[in-house]
């Protein structure tokens, strides 16, 4: 499974890095950011910083998604 974040969708809540800390972070723009593997994907942002979602995680991952209220978290199986 692997996922990544819209930033233009982001409304800046928190609510994945409450779920899901491994692989979610906010920075100090306000918006969400994927982790993978421990380093922070802002450098490309957006559909090209596509995380693999760690094992155990995908619960947290999906909840994440379905918690967002700016929708902008997208999983690829």
């Amino acid at each position: 499974m692997k996922v990544w974040i819209d930033q233009d969708l982001c409304t800046g809540d928190g609510l994945c890095e409450e779920i899901a800390p491994d692989i979610f972070t906010l920075l100090d723009d306000g918006l969400a950011y994927v982790i993978d593997a421990g380093k922070v994907l802002s450098d490309p942002a957006g559909s090209e910083g596509v995380a693999a979602v760690p094992d155990g995680q995908e619960e947290a991952c999906i909840e994440s998604a379905e918690e967002c209220p700016g929708e902008c978290i997208f999983i690829e199986v």
